[in-house]
This record gives structure tokens, C-alpha cells and sequence, in this order.
């Protein structure tokens, strides 16, 4: 109870403004990426609002917002070209039930065996396509489009200073909209993405035939979504986690996720995951706890519902001004220190992974190539086995794999031991799999014909267990 009441109640003033800010900023991002998904602009803002109240109750990272997202809308531009929006939505129950599993089997593991230098990619790919995808709102438009979208970074930068009660871009998005309607200045705004109906989401069944072929044609975009949805989650939960200096229940947000995704599906919503943008404007607005979350959502309804004809009319260039400050904090300006002080490996795996994310828009392939990336680096940096011999003593020094058998098999080949027996000291190596059973085993054989017995000392517990499984096995082949 006490720690429910610490995550919802312990900073109510600043989590309500930063929920009031980041419900204004996602209101364009959730009309675009319904654009890119090729659905109505609706569909996306009822995500929003669904999986970010749901969320604020059943995830395990308070204070991250998660909504629509362009990762998770370019998955379903085939699904909805070729069957439409009700196999959108059944793919999106199923994503959510998919999301669910992989929490139960703790799929928050995985984060182990991503890289910190794929970390740092992560976000400075994240940081660019923020920016980028600005652009296209500011530049070439108009004199006044630059004006104000300069304006609104100098307010963003000087007002924390002076005024720290409401957030800066609150006062900014306020004030500026004020000016834009009543001087009649020409600006493209919030309306011009696309038409807001002023309609609460209603609960309904996908109208879809629930066979096995539906099965067949929603599940691969299904498993796709929840392994982007939470792939990007996951990495935005600990970048939150290190921002604010808390842990959180990773497993539990995946879950969470997954309800979040199942119950958007009955609404009319798509599926959606964490939004790095969103959650970093929530914790520089000081948002902390779950009710920033809660009200980011319900506020986004108000906004829709309430006060839709008024939030048609916030100028475009005053949230692009937002999403680039957002972007210029999100980026690791010390990776660049970082790049010239890492191991080239590490630095270019990080570049590698900014490059790729950038390149295909795409945060599970940038992700997945840096992953796969540092293990070719580690491998290949450990593949390196050296032998030193005295006497009849013949040490190793390495692990022994798949990846270093040659160097051991050909320093015994290329070797001339003139000694009857010798001892093969393992005090410094271990082996690792049947690799290097069969490549022991080789050794072995070899210098036996050669007329030379050979001892093998100092095995550790699991080699001589792998070694006394796999001996009869390799031995017969």
C-alpha cells in the first residue's frame, strides 16, 4: 500500500503538469503515425489515450509514457493495405496476448546481453529520427514558421531558469497558440494533420473471422509488433530508469504492455509501446509517477473531446520547437568524447547501431545488429589461444571453442616433441563446448601416434564434466 501510494501520490503537482504537456505533444504524433499506417487519424489518438491510462496501472516503469508509435505503425502498413483495419485490430489483441507470454517468461532477461555502446546507439538514433522527423513541419514553409519555432526554443531554454512551478513548454504551447489565433499569423497547425473527431472510443469486437486463416495472417505481424514493442520498451525503461535513479519491474511492464495492447484492440486502437520522445518530455516536465501517465491519457481525451476545436489550432511549429529540444537533451553529447576514448570495437558498434536504426527507421534491426555485432568482436577477441611449455609441461592460456581449436590443434601438428609423455596444464583455459572436446581428443590422438602419452592436468569442474560426457561420443567419429 505504501509503495502504491509513493508511485501515484508522492509527486502530484509536477506529475499533473507533465501530464497536461506530454497529452499536447502527442496529439500530432498520434494523427502522423496513423497517417503512416494508413488508418484514420482517430484510431491513433484513441491509442494513445487507452494504452496510457491502462498502462499507468498495469506497467512496471511509473512515469514512462507509452502510446502510438511510428516503430509499431510501420509494421502494419502491409496488414492494413491488403486486409484492413479490423485485421489491424485483431493482430493488435494478439500482440497484446503475445506481449503478455513473453512477460511471464521473463523475456526482461535480454536486456543483459545488450551492449552499452548499443545503448548509446540506441539513443542517439532515437535522438536523430526525433529530429528528422521535424523537418518536413518547419522547413521551406514559411519566415514565421522558423520565427516561431525559434521563439519556442528560447523559451525553452531560458524559462526554467526563472519559472520552475509550470513546465517551460506548457507556458510555450499556452502563450504562443494565444499569439498564433489572435494575430492572425498564417501557420500550419495541429488541424492540418488531420480531421479530430469529438468522440469518446467505443468498446467493439473486430469484425473478422476467427479461423485458423486469420490465425495465419495476423500472427506474423502480431509476433513482429511485440518483439518491436517490446524491444523498444524494454531499452526506454532503462534509459528512464538512469534518468531518474530508480529501478524498475521490467517484466512487469512487459506485461503490462500486453494488456495495455489487448484491450486497445477492442477500442478501435492500434497496437503501441513506450515512446522515448514522450517519456523523456515527462521526466524534464518533472513527471515521476504513475499519474502523470494517467493524466497524459485522460488529458488527451479532455484535449479531443472538450477543447478539440481549440487544440486543431496550436501552430505545428511550437511542438516541433518541443520535439527538437526534446531531441538536442535525448542525445549523448558525450559519445563523441566516448568515440575517440572506447575500444574501436565499441565505438564502431555504436556507430553501427546509430547508422542502421537511422537508415531503416527501424530500432530492432539498428538493436539487433549491434548485439550481434559486439558478440562477433567478443569471439573473435577470445578466440586468441596461446601455448608455453616447460619442460614436458605444456600450458594453455585462452578458452577453448569452436572459434580457437585451430591455434591449439596446429601448435601441437607444427610442434616437435621430443619428450615420450607430456602433460597438457588446462589451469589457464576451460572448454567450453564439444569444439573443444573433439579438438583435445584430436591432440590426444595425434601425438599418440607419434609414440607420445599424453596427461591432461588441471581441468576445471565443467570441463572435465563436458570432457567425460562428449569423450565416448567424439571418440567414435
Amino acid at each position: 500500500m505504501q509503495n502504491l501510494k509513493q508511485q501515484w501520490f508522492s509527486n502530484i503537482r509536477a506529475d499533473i503538469l507533465s501530464g497536461i504537456v506530454v497529452a499536447l505533444a502527442l496529439i500530432p504524433e498520434a494523427i502522423a503515425f496513423s497517417i503512416i499506417a494508413g488508418v484514420d487519424p482517430m484510431v491513433g489518438l484513441y491509442t494513445s489515450f487507452i494504452i496510457a491510462v491502462v498502462i499507468s496501472f498495469a506497467g512496471g516503469r511509473p512515469g514512462m509514457i507509452s502510446a502510438a508509435t511510428g516503430a509499431m505503425a510501420l509494421l502494419m502498413v502491409p496488414l492494413v493495405r491488403d486486409y484492413g483495419l479490423d485485421y489491424l485490430l485483431a493482430a493488435t489483441i494478439l500482440t497484446g496476448i503475445i506481449q503478455v507470454i513473453f512477460g511471464i517468461c521473463k523475456v526482461a532477461k535480454v536486456m543483459k546481453f545488450v551492449p552499452n555502446a548499443v545503448m548509446i546507439g540506441f539513443v542517439n538514433a532515437l535522438a536523430i529520427l526525433i529530429f528528422t522527423a521535424q523537418l518536413e513541419h518547419f522547413i521551406g514553409i514559411s519566415t514565421m514558421t522558423y520565427v516561431f519555432v525559434g521563439i519556442t526554443l528560447v523559451l525553452l531554454y531560458t524559462l526554467p531558469r526563472f519559472i520552475k512551478v509550470i513546465p517551460a513548454p506548457l507556458i510555450a504551447i499556452v502563450a504562443l497558440t494565444s499569439i498564433a489565433i489572435f494575430s492572425g499569423v498564417n501557420l500550419k497547425t495541429v488541424g492540418d494533420l488531420g480531421a479530430i473527431t469529438q468522440a469518446f472510443p467505443s468498446f467493439f469486437i473486430p469484425d473478422v473471422p476467427w479461423t485458423f486463416e486469420t490465425l495465419q495472417i495476423i500472427l506474423p505481424y502480431s509476433l513482429s509488433m511485440a518483439i518491436v514493442g517490446l524491444l523498444e520498451t524494454l531499452l526506454t525503461s532503462q534509459i528512464v530508469d538512469d534518468m531518474t535513479g530508480t529501478e524498475s519491474n521490467k517484466n512487469g511492464e512487459a506485461r503490462g504492455q500486453g494488456i495495455a495492447n489487448f484491450i486497445t484492440g477492442f477500442f478501435g486502437g492500434m497496437a503501441g509501446c513506450a515512446m522515448i520522445g514522450q517519456s523523456v518530455i515527462n521526466v524534464k516536465s518533472g513527471g515521476r509517477g504513475r499519474l502523470s501517465t494517467f493524466i497524459a491519457g485522460i488529458f488527451l481525451m479532455f484535449l479531443i473531446i472538450v477543447l478539440g476545436d481549440l487544440v486543431v489550432q496550436i501552430p505545428m511549429p511550437v511542438l516541433v520547437g518541443i520535439m527538437i529540444m526534446v531531441s538536442i537533451g535525448t542525445f549523448d553529447w558525450s559519445s563523441f568524447k566516448y568515440l575517440v576514448k572506447a575500444p574501436r570495437t565499441d565505438a564502431l558498434v555504436m556507430l553501427a547501431t546509430v547508422v542502421i536504426v537511422v537508415y531503416t527507421h527501424d530500432l530492432s534491426k539498428g538493436v539487433l545488429a549491434g548485439v550481434l555485432l559486439s558478440a562477433i568482436f567478443f569471439v573473435i577477441k577470445i578466440s586468441t589461444v596461446k601455448i608455453s611449455n616447460k619442460g614436458n609441461r605444456y600450458s594453455i592460456h585462452g578458452q577453448l571453442f569452436f572459434a580457437s581449436i585451430d591455434g591449439f590443434v596446429n601448435y601441437f601438428k607444427k610442434t616437435d616433441i621430443q619428450s615420450e609423455k607430456i602433460q597438457i596444464d588446462f589451469s589457464d583455459s576451460r572448454i567450453w563446448d564439444d569444439s573443444g572436446v573433439g579438438a583435445v581428443l584430436k591432440v590426444v590422438e595425434l601425438l599418440k601416434t607419434k609414440g607420445i602419452q599424453v596427461e591432461l592436468i588441471e581441468l576445471d569442474t565443467s570441463s572435465k564434466k563436458i570432457m567425460d560426457k562428449l569423450n565416448g561420443v567424439l571418440s567414435s567419429h
